[in-house]
């Protein structure tokens, strides 16, 4: 009976969530304390411990004697916070590899108040640090790595009990497509209006621009009616490259159309002027579609079982990086234009 009422307490989709957030707390507080704890790098002069903040102005004291460079002198000072000015005086009495000349040459420079420099009789005995602080940054990062851990975990278990068996039987067929955003904000995506002579005004236009040191380009857009129903996708993406080493070098961009109504999705290639006349190049992109030669004013058509795709090479230029001529893009604009059929 008992195994029973369990199982019903743990079918309800909160207790799951209220589980999670205890799970994802327990494994934050393993994680963020005992496997992966959080290190401190980079931090400022004022969170040292007392002896090396000594030596650090030390540091400071003795460049600042042979470049005489104010600016760095009072960079350095001002770094320590609070306790620039105890640092400095403790120093009069803890001179250690400078002298008392070179201290007070520097408290000159950076203007240290109340300030007295003598050279000690007797070596006095350093103090002991201080127990450190915590910072509060290294707190909330800790925190940060908590909270999500909670939201992790119980995203995780509410997807896996609750969503992923209500998304069975609602889910269609999608052309695999990376939301990812051209390196060309000039050229923007959006519908045009215009109207192709001889046809009627097509039910979706787009303009998308690869540009040189875009390795990710791979743009996609939905295809929608005048009412908003769903039709198809189609989409631009780096088919292949030339020789080595970032940024790539791209040879051959794809065009590609999926339509809902069609279990095909067609897809051709623009291939730049050397790739194309490479034999070797072109029979490992036949598999890909059909190959054309890039050049401006260049259109191809998509055709599948209600949908129709004009691509139109608006502007492109090939790269000079040393290469054989005309082998790779530097700029390449293309005008999608779809209709139904």
């Amino acid at each position: 009976m008992d195994k029973i009422k369990l199982k019903e307490l743990f079918s309800k989709p909160i207790t799951l969530l209220v589980a999670g957030a205890i799970l994802g707390l327990i494994l934050g507080l393993i994680i963020g304390w005992g496997i992966w704890p959080v290190q401190w790098t980079d931090a400022s002069a004022e969170n040292l411990r007392p002896d090396l903040q000594r030596e650090f102005l030390r540091g400071a004291i003795l460049a600042y004697d042979k470049t005489n460079d104010q600016s760095n002198a009072l960079r350095a000072y001002q770094e320590l916070g609070k306790n620039a000015e105890i640092t400095l005086s403790e120093l009069t009495s803890d001179l250690g590899s400078v002298s008392s000349e070179q201290v007070l040459k520097f408290s000159q420079a950076v203007a240290a108040e109340n300030l007295v420099v003598e050279v000690p009789t007797e070596p006095a005995a350093e103090a002991q640090p201080a127990p450190a602080v915590k910072s509060l940054g290294k707190q909330l990062l800790l925190f940060g790595f908590l909270c999500l851990g909670v939201l992790i975990v119980g995203a995780a278990l509410v997807y896996f009990f609750v969503l992923k068996n209500k998304a069975k039987s609602k889910t269609q067929p999608l052309a695999p497509v990376d939301e990812i955003e051209t390196l060309a904000p000039e050229i923007p995506r959006k519908n045009v209006d215009l109207k192709i002579p001889g046809q009627e005004k097509p039910v979706a236009q787009f303009i998308t621009t690869y540009m040189f040191g875009d390795d990710l380009y791979d743009d996609s857009f939905s295809i929608d009616s005048a009412s908003g129903e769903f039709l198809g996708e189609c989409g631009v993406g780096i088919s292949d490259i030339i020789g080595v080493g970032e940024p790539k070098k791209i040879t051959a961009i794809e065009v590609w159309l999926f339509d809902k109504n069609d279990v095909q999705t067609v897809t051709k290639v623009f291939m730049s002027e050397h790739v194309f006349d490479d034999p070797a190049a072109r029979q490992k992109l036949e598999s890909k579609g059909e190959l054309v030669l890039a050049e401006p004013g260049k259109q191809i058509l998509l055709e599948t079982a209600t949908l129709q795709l004009e691509a139109r090479v608006v502007d492109m230029s090939y790269g000079e990086i040393p290469l054989p001529e005309n082998s790779y893009f530097q700029r390449f604009t293309l005008e999608l234009s779809a209709w139904k059929k």
